[in-house]
């Protein structure tokens, strides 16, 4: 391959989706911090003065579903009349109801016919990595993930106060024919902003934001920038687009670069594969990125309901690794507990830690919640490398 572009994008905190993503997310904060033993699936549709919740939750604790709902939206910001949603008078549904029996059956350590904690449901999950980034990220997603998280931090801090909680950023960089990220092609931003500002501030102050956060060695002359292209962003929000829980997956992920399973993370307990798979299969991704046994790499696990083990685990280092895909493939799980109770442990997920995931990205993140994004399993995946090399030498 010879040089070539590719794109990513990134929603901010107030986009429509991500709005929907959070209160599920919230909701599952509040279940986890008096029952980590909690069983959730909450689902969120944010419209035009309208939320409605709805899916399973089994848990003891006693939920204020209202309360979390208005308290995440103004969280984010939507505490202006003007905005056409506001955290204080938008109209709340809920259709919540406990979660099946039969689901509990695999899932459930006493009523799972092994004995065992199974997985929720069956699917598969991949997990990424690449050396192109310190967050070990691919660069598109990483640049646009920052750019949304600037505005946010601007808007928050009075910075740029005509700013408004929605917006979108867009990154095409330019790759070499050795897959190294040599240029910004272009940027997108379109941002929700207050009524009344000339466009020539807006585009004024974003290009100035994409030059404090992209490296000037990758802007040259010919680099584009698009700022609200339509020249007007006033109306947005869920007041101009319905929001939906876990529609946003590729900007949750990787950017594109790497392959989704096709379940969404936000609303779901870590005993749903969906999510803790995704999270461990990240882990190793970067750990193996880490040790330096690869430049890229992608991992694929697939479970089955009431499985307590995963069914396949597949790497894949599109031809930049330095050692055997397959010693790899047999190496991972004597390091990695890959049980859906092993990668909870393993991971410390039954903690009220969601909420935060479910904007800028749930990968590439440093806060100490992101456990999946550690790499301290780098000197045990080297040695167990070390010792099935040894074995395998003096069996043949």
């Amino acid at each position: 391959m010879g040089h070539f572009l590719f794109t990513s994008e990134s929603v901010s905190i107030g986009h429509p989706d991500k709005v929907a993503d959070q209160i599920s997310d919230a909701i599952l904060d509040a279940c986890l911090t008096s029952d980590p033993h909690a069983r959730v699936a909450c689902e969120t549709l944010v419209s035009t003065g309208l939320v409605v919740l709805a899916g399973e939750i089994s848990t003891k604790a006693r939920i204020d579903y209202q309360k979390i709902v208005r308290n995440t939206i103004a969280e984010i910001g939507y505490t202006d009349p003007c905005l056409g949603f506001h955290a204080e008078t938008c109209g709340i549904l809920s259709t919540i109801h406990e979660q099946s029996n039969d689901i509990a059956k695999g899932v459930d350590e006493n009523q799972n016919i092994n004995r065992v904690q199974g997985a929720g449901d069956q699917g598969i999950m991949f997990g990424f990595a690449s050396d192109e980034t310190p967050e070990l990220m691919p660069m598109p997603i990483m640049l646009a993930h920052h750019l949304v998280r600037a505005l946010r931090i601007k808007r928050e801090n009075g910075e740029l106060p005509y700013l408004r909680p929605d917006a979108k950023t867009q990154v095409t960089m330019e790759y070499n024919e050795l897959h190294q990220p040599i240029r910004l092609h272009t940027v997108v931003i379109s941002t929700q902003h207050a009524d009344g500002i000339e466009n020539e501030k807006i585009v004024s102050d974003m290009i100035t934001l994409v030059h404090e956060i992209v490296p000037s060695k990758l802007i040259d002359e010919n680099t584009l920038f698009f700022i609200n292209p339509t020249g007007r962003f006033v109306l947005g929000g869920p007041a101009a687009d319905t929001g939906l829980t876990g529609r946003k997956i590729i900007v949750d992920t990787y950017g594109g670069m790497g392959r989704h399973g096709g379940g969404a993370f936000s609303g779901k307990d870590p005993t749903k594969v969906d999510r803790s798979a995704s999270y461990a299969a990240r882990y190793i991704a970067k750990n193996i990125i880490a040790a330096k046994l690869a430049k890229r790499c992608e991992v694929q696990l697939s479970y089955a309901i009431g499985i307590h083990y995963p069914i396949s685990i597949k790497v894949d280092t599109f031809g930049t690794g330095v050692i055997n895909e397959d010693l790899l493939n047999f190496v991972i799980p004597l390091v990695f507990n890959l049980t859906p109770k092993g990668m909870i442990e393993m991971l410390n997920l039954n903690r009220p830690i969601y909420r935060k995931t479910a904007f800028e990205g749930h990968f590439g993140r440093n806060e100490p919640e992101f456990t999946w994004e550690k790499t301290d399993k780098v000197s045990q995946l080297l040695h167990a490398i070390k010792q099935e090399s040894y074995m395998i030498s003096t069996f043949k």
